[in-house]
């Protein structure tokens, strides 16, 4: 007799990600990062290298629900590393320095690795779950603001 296939709800996420992190926590730790400074490379990347101060903490805020202070810190410590660069002005600009850009690639070229044996799924259920999982965040995210107002 089979065991029937778990239906999604949070612990089965909870696990996914448990599962997910245990595998990125001793890559970011080989790299001698967090994983605020990893969410700090990785977002500034995704915007071309560089992005306003203010954007990249309002988007890491939003999507991992941490202080402000959390991804300030991150941005601070990348400086003190080399690894990222805050450029002066009204609107300050976080940019990613050659430092930088290649430990973001190192850990990269890793985690790419792994996800595509993870993540060996037709095209379908990968858009499937995706879709799932969006809508999960976004009810989530409106019972969040609900319970704030």
């Amino acid at each position: 007799m089979s065991t029937p296939e778990p239906s999604l709800n949070t612990q089965v996420i909870g696990q996914a990600e448990s599962a997910l992190g245990a595998i990125l926590d001793p890559l970011l730790e080989r790299a001698k990062m967090t994983f605020s400074q990893w969410l700090v490379l990785v977002i500034t990347s995704a915007s071309g290298g560089s992005v306003s101060r203010d954007q990249l903490v309002r988007r890491i805020t939003t999507a991992r629900k941490v202080p402000d202070s959390d991804v300030l810190g991150a941005v601070d410590d990348l400086v003190l590393a080399g690894a990222a660069e805050v450029l002066p002005g009204a609107a300050a600009t976080v940019r990613l320095t050659p430092a930088g850009q290649e430990r973001l690639r190192q850990v990269r070229g890793q985690v790419d690795e792994i996800t595509s044996r993870l993540f060996d799924f037709p095209a379908g259920d990968l858009a499937t779950a995706g879709r799932v999982l969006t809508i999960v965040t976004e009810r989530a995210n409106a019972e969040i603001a609900r319970a704030r107002s």
